[in-house]
């Protein structure tokens, strides 16, 4: 993980391939995580395996593109939203309680942080 302790971010380029993986298991599969955090924002590359399950039912808000393969975000109400390559959803903290899970495996770009919790 490469981490900014500021606020302001200057200008930079981030070359994914000298960022280190994370491994973490899901019910089912692996997800790879490599990770830029700054204060309040989090910039991922996070990969799911073959068969992979969500291990858990995730409250915080992401804007989550998909760069290639596909996958379904699952509600805890039951509706399924199939994202394929090029597609992006955006939700807020707390606004829903989803999780992910493909049957080829995906590659996403997943931005959360600080500006997506909710405001009154």
């Amino acid at each position: 993980m490469l981490t900014n302790n500021t606020k302001n971010i200057p200008f930079q380029t981030i070359d994914w391939a000298i960022v280190p993986k994370t491994e973490h298991k899901g019910e089912t599969g692996i997800a790879y995580w490599q990770t830029c955090q700054y204060e309040g924002l989090r910039v991922r590359i996070v990969e799911y395996s073959k068969g992979y399950v969500a291990d858990h039912w995730c409250k915080k808000g992401h804007i989550v593109h998909c760069l290639s393969g596909s996958f379904v975000s699952e509600m805890e109400n039951g509706e399924k939203f199939i994202l394929t390559e090029g597609m992006t959803y955006v939700v807020s903290d707390e606004l829903s309680s989803h999780r992910s899970t493909t049957e080829n495996g995906v590659k996403l770009l997943i931005i959360d942080g600080d500006f997506l919790k909710l405001t009154f």
